[in-house]
């Protein structure tokens, strides 16, 4: 009898043993997670969060929560919004405001009179704010070669170089895919809009290389970004597929590409373009901060 009690009470304790083992990860994973979440940034990385993203987060609340998370800007916002940024400290590393969208843009002729006026009204105004970039798209193919693309957005482009380089800032052409979201586009891969960079010849135009974008259409993220860094002006993240959450749910590894962007010498703007997959808004705050220490590196 008491041998049997013995061997029960071993077993009991060996059982409860186990699960203290069993639980002992979990708690190591959550308290690596809290330790790394209330660490401060490491300085490496200028943060910033595209505005369409938190659309539901009224602008000042997102400026706060951004702030206190060591977040410095909000990318793809206009004039009307650059005076809350201000009130917090904040800049727009990737504003908008000028052009026609992303369809109609300086592949086709019959778009470059209005886009010539309307950035060259937008410039300025960039300028006056601070800020030293503003966005821009080549527009759908819409049967045009990559050549014939090539030629009337470099002809196009030319005409405001003049008024860029005079303001100090940067016309940055999105490279997008063609695949999945934006059919059509014809800026949807780095060769072309290097070579675009290389025929209007000017340091007032670059790329923003969006890597959620160029994951689904080329691939070789690091290697591209390494040789093709002296024409990319900004970053955006997103997770594949999906793009949502740039953790391990999906195929991008985020710390290495960010220590390769780094490894160029960049000192620009990194700003996290995924959607949030909570409906709350302290649920996507939660997210947004998860990725910004993921990718300060």
């Amino acid at each position: 009898m008491s041998a049997k009690l013995t061997r029960r009470s071993v077993a009991k304790k060996m059982l409860g043993g186990t699960a203290l083992l069993t639980s002992l990860p979990s708690l190591a994973m959550e308290n690596t997670q809290n330790a790394e979440a209330a660490r401060p940034l490491k300085g490496n990385i200028n943060h910033s969060v595209c505005r369409w993203c938190y659309d539901k987060i009224p602008l000042e609340d997102l400026c706060k929560a951004a702030k206190e998370m060591g977040i410095k800007s909000i990318d793809l916002v206009g004039p009307e919004e650059w005076p809350v940024l201000k009130k917090y400290g904040l800049v727009s590393a990737m504003p908008w405001g000028a052009g026609l969208g992303i369809e109609k843009g300086f592949n086709d002729p019959q778009y470059h009179e209005t886009l010539i006026k309307s950035y060259e009204e937008m410039i300025p105004k960039v300028a006056a704010a601070g800020f030293s970039t503003i966005i821009c798209f080549s527009g759908n193919r819409n049967g045009k070669t990559e050549e014939q693309g090539l030629e009337n957005a470099a002809l196009g482009l030319k005409k405001l170089m003049p008024i860029a380089e005079k303001h100090k800032v940067t016309m940055v052409m999105e490279l997008l895919n063609s695949k999945v979201n934006h059919k059509d586009y014809q800026c949807d891969r780095t060769s072309w809009g290097v070579e675009l960079c290389k025929r209007i010849g000017s340091d007032n135009f670059k790329l923003l290389y969006d890597i959620y974008h160029m994951q689904i259409m080329e691939g070789d993220i690091i290697r591209t970004i390494k040789e093709s860094s002296k024409y990319i002006a900004h970053y955006h993240t997103g997770g594949n597929p999906g793009r949502h959450e740039i953790d391990e749910t999906q195929e991008i590894y985020y710390p290495a590409v960010m220590k390769a962007i780094l490894e160029t010498g960049y000192k620009g703007f990194v700003a996290q373009e995924f959607v949030p997959t909570p409906k709350e808004p302290q649920g996507q705050l939660t997210s947004l901060k998860k990725a910004v220490m993921l990718c300060d590196i």
